[in-house]
């Protein structure tokens, strides 16, 4: 599979900037893989395809509010500094992206806050627009923290091309998201209103969470035309022993088992034994899943429509199917799906 495969029109006016007023209220495209079928329902309408005892697996990370503007000493530009991973607590070094670049350079300072309540002190490059930052800030770790989230906004994707605004803090969040350390959201699980899992509950559905914190990376450009050889950047993934065994379980009873998003197919793809069973892990993965690929834990999927040259439409056409994905996303845009971060799901089943 080639990079070029994976290129399609996509008309600027389907990328959806906002997401749909209600969450379980976007689209949702059914992609039947053994009927070569496909539905046009509603997202709530995906309680009809589970019955009880089927298993829905959910990221439950939790974004944070990883985009901070601050001003260099003396010449005071403006700088965009973008909170990648903290790589050491007691010390407060993070690892960040700088924007712009060139004008950032080691032993530079970065001032935050109308009041300069917090400094960094460049230590190091770590890509061309990689940096390391020492964050100077008189006061415990936990107010540090707090002055970080205080300072920063929600990281929305550069594609949406506009300001962040009241109504991401909440939506740009998953309504199960737990635990804090993604710079970008599980997109898929965007579309689940507490009502709607509610209802899936009580029909006997069962939940089984996993974290998967998700980075830059997955959105990152894939920039060489033979797959093999592109290479994801690491994430933070964590599998519970108790997660693992409802997976395990609902996998020998023949139930539905599906994944809500990419990141949850990647955490669990990581971890699987050698026979096919689902294994408790922490640690990280730079798993990347492009067609062909044979998947070992779930049998459906829920994601959104993805850009073009994307690793998460690569990640679906291996699911589907590449020439049934194709033939989706072509269905997708003559109907007027919305596609991306905000923007309409598909269940594959």
């Amino acid at each position: 599979m080639k990079l070029s495969n994976f290129d399609f029109d996509l008309p600027e006016e389907l990328l959806a900037k906002y997401p749909a007023e209600h969450r379980d209220e976007s689209r949702l495209m059914v992609l039947n893989r053994k009927e070569q079928t496909i539905e046009h329902k509603t997202f709530k309408d995906v309680i009809n395809y589970f019955d009880e005892g089927d298993v829905l697996m959910l990221n439950n990370t939790k974004v944070f509010p990883a985009r901070m503007f601050g001003n260099k000493e003396k010449t005071g530009a403006r700088i965009e500094v973008f909170l990648l991973r903290e790589l050491n607590a007691e010390n407060r070094l993070w690892d960040v992206l700088v924007d712009p670049a060139r004008k950032i350079r080691i032993g530079n300072k970065l001032f935050f806050g109308e009041d300069d309540s917090l400094v960094a002190e460049v230590i190091d490059n770590t890509t061309s627009r990689g940096r390391t930052l020492r964050f100077l800030f008189d006061g415990s770790y936990e107010a540090f923290r707090e002055k970080l989230l205080e300072l920063g906004e929600t990281p929305l994707p550069r594609s949406l091309n506009r300001d962040v605004e009241e109504i991401d803090q909440e939506r740009y969040q998953t309504i199960f998201a737990k635990h804090e350390g993604a710079v970008a959201a599980p997109t898929a699980g965007l579309h689940f209103s507490k009502h709607l899992l509610k209802r899936l509950e009580i029909k006997g559905v069962d939940f089984a969470e996993m974290t998967l914190h998700v980075g830059l990376g997955t959105f990152s450009p894939v920039e060489v035309e033979d797959l093999s050889k592109h290479k994801m950047d690491s994430e933070q993934i964590e599998i519970p022993v108790n997660t693992a065994k409802k997976i395990n379980k609902a996998k020998i009873n023949k139930q539905r088992i599906c994944a809500v998003g990419t990141t949850v197919m990647r955490t669990v793809e990581s971890s699987v034994s050698s026979n096919a069973e689902l294994n408790a892990y922490k640690g990280w993965t730079n798993k990347f899943i492009f067609p062909p690929y044979e998947f070992s834990i779930a049998n459906t999927m829920i994601t959104n429509f993805h850009l073009p040259k994307s690793t998460l439409m690569m990640q679906a056409a291996a699911f589907a199917g590449y020439d049934f994905l194709m033939e989706a996303y072509k269905s997708a845009v003559k109907e007027g799906y919305r596609f991306s971060t905000y923007g309409d799901a598909m269940l594959i089943i």
